[in-house]
């Protein structure tokens, strides 16, 4: 048992001693871990604010408010963290830290880390926008040239249409205005020549088409000309290709061949351009382009003359194109596309026959002429003349023949035997060696058509 008077003594020393308390985290300030700690989270601050600032960049590229309220709202809130830093260095009054320094370090690195990694999304972000900003760029720049390759094409069109495009100005314009492709009767020629083929090839398809709607052909060939004597049966389709003929060079002496147009040509650089204009030119695409141009209105009005509505309606059953066609349009069947082709080489020849000075003239013979090799070729070679040296006579006139330059390009006759003399109209031009009457294409004579025959008139009256 341990005496009273010790213990008081004991809480008398023990009391007298006097203890001064320290905080903790004042201890820990004081040591060098610590300011380390410190030091690393002012770093750490910075790194964000600076993530911070980068946002706000980006917000603005593109603009977007709702992203720039955002980022400035972050900023301002790493500034305040800042601040918050250094009010705490200055007062040296942290708040208590209840992790070892170590730690705090290790923790403002990776705190440090994510901002950086915050960072590079940013940047990430802000080069995938420019990629899709530089896509869209080049969808835009696709778009344009798109759109300039069909100017340019519908461009090449036009001129062409106009008779400007590069290749007809290098072929046919020289530097002093002078056409390099040489207007001469040999080109002239080449022009009657294709009309010729051309007139073959649409009595072709005709032929068959009436063929296939039962139309009589013998009666309908007889019903264009009569009393004609046939070498062969087949020699019959020569009144087809006759009657379309007939057709389609009434007018052709005339500047406008006929037809009503505002815009005349006036001068023979102007046939000559028109000329060249339409010579490489699919015949549809012009007119489906200008459907109401002098050409366009030419080949409306010499289908619905060559092209009889009964026989139209025996062909197709209705009369749907030719009101189509009445209606101002062109349609795009096979059978229009073949008469196309047709007045396109009519409507070449009269343009070309308009740009000579004088211009070519167009003649024809009549029935019952004795034929001349001067101005009449045989539409069938190597014809036997009859005994006692008859000459034979012209039965059909199939192409009209011309006059240019002072010399003569034949028409084409299908011939048969000595016909009964006609009486010749007055005041018809006779050619004084050879006794031949030659006649101009004026106001030629319609043909009524039917179903079942053609009335016959006299294709010849002026």
């Amino acid at each position: 048992m341990q005496p009273t008077g010790g213990r008081d003594t004991q809480l008398r020393d023990s009391n007298s001693q006097k203890v001064h308390p320290q905080p903790m985290e004042e201890t820990n300030n004081q040591t060098p871990e610590a300011g380390e700690a410190l030091v690393s989270k002012i770093f750490t601050n910075i790194s964000s604010l600076k993530s911070a600032y980068i946002q706000l960049q980006a917000a603005h590229t593109p603009y977007d408010p709702d992203k720039i309220q955002a980022a400035d709202k972050l900023v301002i809130s790493e500034l305040k963290n800042l601040s918050e830093l250094k009010h705490f260095y200055r007062e040296n009054n942290p708040k208590p830290i209840c992790i070892s320094p170590q730690d705090s370090r290790l923790a403002a690195e990776i705190q440090e880390q994510q901002s950086l990694l915050k960072t590079y999304e940013v940047m990430v972000k802000k080069f995938q926008s420019e990629i899709q900003n530089k896509d869209s760029e080049i969808i835009q720049l696709q778009q344009m040239i798109q759109e300039a390759t069909q100017k340019r094409a519908k461009l090449e069109k036009n001129l062409k249409l106009r008779g400007l495009s590069a290749r007809e100005s290098e072929g046919s314009v020289q530097e002093n205005g002078v056409f390099s492709t040489d207007l001469t009767p040999d080109l002239f020629k080449s022009a009657v020549d294709a009309a010729s083929r051309a007139i073959h090839d649409f009595s072709k398809p005709l032929i068959n088409m009436m063929k296939a709607a039962g139309w009589d052909l013998d009666a309908a060939a007889n019903s264009i000309e009569p009393d004609i004597i046939y070498a062969k049966r087949a020699h019959k389709k020569y009144a087809f290709e006759s009657h379309i003929c007939q057709r389609m060079f009434s007018g052709f002496q005339q500047e406008n061949f006929s037809v009503k147009s505002e815009s005349l040509a006036v001068t023979k650089e102007s046939f000559f351009h028109q000329y060249l204009a339409l010579r490489e030119l699919e015949p549809l695409d012009s007119v489906g382009q200008s459907p109401d141009s002098m050409f366009g209105n030419f080949c409306r009005s010499k289908y619905l003359v060559v092209v009889h509505p009964k026989m139209e309606a025996s062909f197709f059953g209705n009369l749907d194109q030719r009101n189509y066609i009445m209606g101002g349009g062109h349609p795009r069947t096979p059978f229009y596309q073949v008469f196309l082709k047709l007045a396109k080489s009519i409507w070449l020849l009269h343009r070309l026959a308009h740009s000579f000075d004088p211009a070519a003239k167009v003649f024809q013979v009549k029935k019952g002429s004795e034929f001349s090799e001067v101005y009449m070729e045989s539409v069938v070679k190597n014809i036997a003349e009859d005994e006692g040296d008859q000459k034979p006579a012209v039965g059909l006139m199939v192409m009209p023949g011309f006059y240019i330059g002072g010399s003569v390009i034949q028409c084409q006759v299908y011939l048969t035997g000595k016909l009964p003399e006609v009486d010749a109209p007055a005041q018809r031009p006779v050619d004084p060696t050879l006794g031949i009457t030659l006649m101009p294409f004026h106001n030629l004579g319609q043909t009524s058509l039917s179903l079942f025959s053609i009335r016959s008139v006299n294709v010849l009256n002026t």
